[in-house]
């Protein structure tokens, strides 16, 4: 129960990670790929520009062939007129009417002759025709084009029942009017005066193919846009999956490893991925791995500390226990000393592990300044032979001709000197002596610190850089030493990109050698 609890809320916090001011990650991709795409849809109802450039065009066209139509009807006889009007209606599809000075209608084209066009019929269209009609009176609406009379055939054929012809007897020029077929296509009439003696030519055009032409724009449009909208969505579907399904198997991982429920969760490093979303994943990996490697050493170095600090607390605790039934005063002066003697360990053990838990989080937030580690070394030779804290081994030092530059904090590094000269001292003879070397090796920087003591087992190379090890012989130097320097020496080393080993002594006399490698610094010696 608790189990399916913990999912629940698992993926109620993946689903609240994966969405930002109440859009996911998804939609935005969904909602750039289309609005584009919405626009250039949008492009269909501005194809009422092209309409009307279309209408415009034909006006022009109507009102020089009704002018040029009126004045080749002027001079003819009544037979020519007519036949005039046959010909004309014929070759340009238009039915011409002929009305004298009365307004009387006395010649129509489609009387003498077949009819040169006809209105399609809407009762007999199908669906397709129906719908277009629709699209083009709901793009009217969405332009706001102005309404359009119906065609209607008068009852009586006057001129009274056409505006056009009536204004164009009034004023003596040609006159347009644009009206709507039954089928919803344009019917465009121009009137023209014919002559001096009052007669007006009516010429009527069914331009079916502006809206023939418009519709077919309006479909290769429309079927264009249909398609890259379909396209659009399946690429933003794609890359949304490609994005957002690793992030999200990362968001659950990097949750399970915050709740600490799950010790061996495996972040997803996606090794097939070479894009950004791949870096990610491998630096949270790594990130997490990290983490995993600090929260152990955490765990460790607490346990080691704990059984450090345990005994001579043990050893503390017994003295005193023992100081209450002791009388005798030398015994009880070897109890008191035994007690000083674990007090003194206990504060060093303390100081030590303090120094050492606070040397990560501080080199990581420090700024690294150059160093000369030959100048830095001489004084701290210096120093300690000042304070004696050679206990009078001999010190030999050698230093390169130029400067040994190198970049980091100068307390740490001097810390690392220390400890080194520290180790040395310990394991070196009291009329031993102690050689220091610092050369520069190409891109490196070397710092050898040898001793003529025992020397180190290669097997055993490894283990003094341990933390709390120690290998001491004299049983005096018991409980003198921490087992923490050389640890702290190597954590700081690494932390300055170098490293820090143990060597047999390069002379082939008995005794170790602990070298110091740091990165040259090049700028410097310039």
């Amino acid at each position: 129960m608790a189990d399916a609890v913990s999912e629940e809320k698992l993926e109620k916090e993946i689903e609240h990670l994966g969405w930002s001011r109440g859009l996911s990650l998804t939609w935005r991709i969904l909602a750039v790929n289309i609005l584009p795409l919405a626009l250039l849809g949008g492009g269909i109802f501005y194809l009422d520009g092209y309409r009307k450039q279309l209408l415009d065009e034909r006006y022009k066209l109507a009102r020089i062939e009704a002018q040029i139509t009126a004045e080749a009807l002027a001079g003819a006889t009544r037979s020519r007129q007519e036949a005039l009007l046959i010909q004309i209606g014929k070759e340009q599809k238009m039915r011409l009417r002929m009305f004298d000075a009365e307004g009387n209608l006395w010649a129509d084209s489609f009387a003498l002759d077949e009819p040169a066009f006809a209105f399609d019929d809407p009762a007999t269209e199908d669906w397709q025709e129906d719908l277009a009609q629709l699209l083009d009176h709901g793009v009217d609406a969405i332009v706001g084009a102005p309404p359009i009379p119906d065609y209607i055939e008068p009852v009586e054929a006057t001129a009274a029942s056409w505006p056009e012809l009536a204004r164009a007897q009034e004023e003596g020029i040609s006159q347009i009017q644009l009206r709507d077929a039954p089928d919803g296509t344009p019917v465009i009439n121009a009137a023209a005066p014919v002559g001096l003696n009052g007669a007006t030519l009516l010429t009527t055009r069914n331009a079916v193919d502006i809206t023939e032409n418009v519709r077919s724009a309006r479909s290769t449009l429309v079927s264009g846009v249909f398609l890259a909208l379909f396209l659009s969505v399946m690429l933003s579907l794609y890359m949304a999956r490609t994005i957002v399904t690793p992030l999200r198997s990362l968001a659950r991982a990097a949750i399970r490893v915050r709740q600490g429920r799950e010790r061996d969760v495996e972040v997803p490093r996606l090794p097939d991925r070479r894009d950004e979303i791949g870096l990610l994943a491998r630096a949270v990996s790594d990130m997490t791995d990290t983490l995993r490697h600090r929260i152990d050493a955490v765990e460790h170095f607490a346990a080691d500390v704990a059984h450090e600090i345990k005994n001579p607390l043990a050893s503390l605790r017994s003295a005193i226990e023992s100081l209450e039934k002791v009388e005798d005063d030398d015994l009880r002066k070897q109890l008191t000393g035994i007690a000083a003697h674990d007090v003194r360990r206990i504060d060093r053990l303390v100081t030590e592990i303090s120094d050492a838990s606070r040397i990560d989080a501080e080199l990581s937030r420090a700024v690294f300044e150059r160093i000369d580690i030959a100048a830095l070394t001489q004084a701290i030779v210096e120093q300690r032979e000042h304070r004696d804290e050679n206990e009078k081994r001999d010190v030999a030092l050698q230093k390169p001709l130029g400067s040994a530059n190198v970049r980091g904090v100068p307390v740490r590094l001097e810390r690392v000197i220390e400890n080194l000269l520290d180790n040395a001292v310990s394991f070196s003879p009291p009329d031993g002596t102690i050689d220091i070397a610092v050369s520069i090796d190409g891109d490196w920087v070397k710092v050898a610190v040898c001793d003529e003591g025992r020397g180190i087992p290669e097997s055993a190379r490894e283990k003094v850089f341990h933390r709390f090890h120690s290998d001491r012989p004299d049983a005096e130097d018991f409980g003198n030493h921490s087992g923490l320097g050389l640890a702290i020496g190597r954590t700081i080393a690494e932390a300055h990109n170098g490293t820090l080993t143990a060597h047999d002594r390069p002379d082939g006399r008995e005794g170790a050698c602990l070298i110091l490698k740091l990165p040259f610094d090049h700028k410097a010696a310039m």
